[in-house]
């Protein structure tokens, strides 16, 4: 059972990560200070210190936490899927819609405040691609276990990267830009299986000749 005192600590961590996304938005990485995060979560700055040892570390513990909203919503897209194609297809929507609509998010890619909120997301965010992209992977190999690890992964990677092109460019509607990634990723999906199921049958084939072939 968990302690007061663990549940306490999760309490307060929580509420300096509420406080600290409620003033990004409008503040941006480089105008936001631990004292005004303190002041909005009702500590000291010492408690916020002590949370989170610096600036840095707290900002990416909310671009984590953030990423983890997604990470959930983008599992039951594809839990509740007929199919691979239309997994991709119901997660890509609501990536992108969910990113939109979340004021962070929003002004990291839209707002002179959060520009410097947007490394988060790409270069500098690579746990939070890297999440994202490990958890596809393994949505595709449930829902099409004809793909191999490799093949999965690849696709993963692929579709996350496109996901955040269409975020940081927003051009069309997410289900306009879903259908854009599926017209790619469609071809390479059904290449990947065919190769995979070959690869698969080829190894099968040789694994019983050698067995007949031996003495």
């Amino acid at each position: 059972m968990t302690s007061f005192t663990e549940r306490t600590k999760a309490t307060l961590r929580e509420t300096l990560l509420d406080a600290a996304a409620d003033l990004l938005p409008d503040r941006g990485r480089q105008g936001l200070r631990m004292a005004d995060v303190a002041a909005r979560a009702g500590v000291s700055r010492q408690t916020v210190y002590n949370e989170f040892g610096s600036k840095a570390a707290l900002t990416q513990a909310v671009a984590l936490r953030t990423a983890a909203v997604f990470l959930d919503g983008i599992r039951c897209r594809f839990e509740d899927a007929e199919s691979l194609l239309t997994g991709i297809h119901g997660a890509v929507v609501y990536t992108i819609e969910h990113a939109r609509e979340n004021r962070l998010i929003a002004a990291a890619l839209g707002t002179e405040a959060g520009e410097d909120l947007l490394p988060l997301l790409t270069s500098r965010g690579e746990p939070i691609l890297t999440a994202a992209a490990d958890l596809a992977a393994q949505q595709y190999l449930a829902l099409e276990p004809r793909l191999t690890p490799e093949s999965a992964a690849l696709l993963a990677e692929t579709v996350v990267r496109l996901s955040l092109s269409h975020l940081v460019l927003p051009t069309h509607s997410a289900p306009e830009a879903a259908d854009a990634i599926l017209a790619v990723l469609t071809p390479a999906v059904a290449q990947f299986i065919h190769s995979g199921h070959s690869g698969h049958s080829r190894h099968a084939a040789n694994h019983t000749v050698n067995r007949k072939g031996r003495p």
